[in-house]
C-alpha cells in the first residue's frame, strides 16, 4: 500500500483519500443546509443544531455550557447564537436554580413548532446527500 509522509507521521494513500471526501461530503451538506434551512426557515445549521438539541433534551431545555460543548460553539459564539434565538423567540434563556451562574437555554412553544418544521427539511438534505454505506 502506497504511503505519504506528512510531518514525519505515515498515512496509507487510502486513508488521505477518505479523509478527504469525507470533508467534501461534510462541505456539500453544510451548504445544502444553509441554503434549504434559510430559505425554508429562515434558520442557519447552528441554529437548527441548536433547536435539534434542546428539541431532543428533558423538559426541552439545557444549560448554556453543555449546549455550547455539544453543537461544538465557543460560549462567546453560543451567546450570540442565543441572542439572535430569543429575539426570533424561539427559545428564552432562564436561571439555572441549582447553580446560580449556570443558565438554561429553553425551547418555546414557537421554537418546537419551528424545529418540526424545519427537522424535514434537514433530514431529507441529509438522506439525499450522505453516503449510503
Amino acid at each position: 500500500m502506497p504511503v505519504t509522509v506528512a510531518r514525519g507521521v505515515k498515512l496509507p494513500v487510502d486513508l488521505v483519500t477518505e479523509w478527504r471526501e469525507m470533508m467534501a461530503c461534510h462541505a456539500a451538506i453544510c451548504v445544502a443546509l444553509e441554503h434549504e434551512l434559510g430559505e425554508r426557515h429562515g434558520l442557519g445549521v447552528s441554529d437548527f443544531e441548536v433547536l435539534d438539541r434542546l428539541a431532543e433534551s428533558p423538559e426541552h431545555k439545557c444549560r448554556a455550557q453543555d449546549l455550547a460543548e455539544s453543537v461544538h460553539l465557543s460560549q462567546s459564539a453560543l451567546s450570540r447564537l442565543v441572542d439572535r434565538l430569543v429575539k426570533s423567540t424561539v427559545v428564552e434563556r432562564c436561571a439555572c436554580g441549582m447553580d446560580r451562574r449556570g443558565i438554561y437555554v429553553v425551547l418555546t412553544a414557537e421554537g418546537l413548532s419551528r424545529h418540526a418544521e424545519a427537522a424535514v427539511t434537514h433530514r431529507s438534505v441529509l438522506a439525499r446527500l450522505l453516503p449510503a454505506e
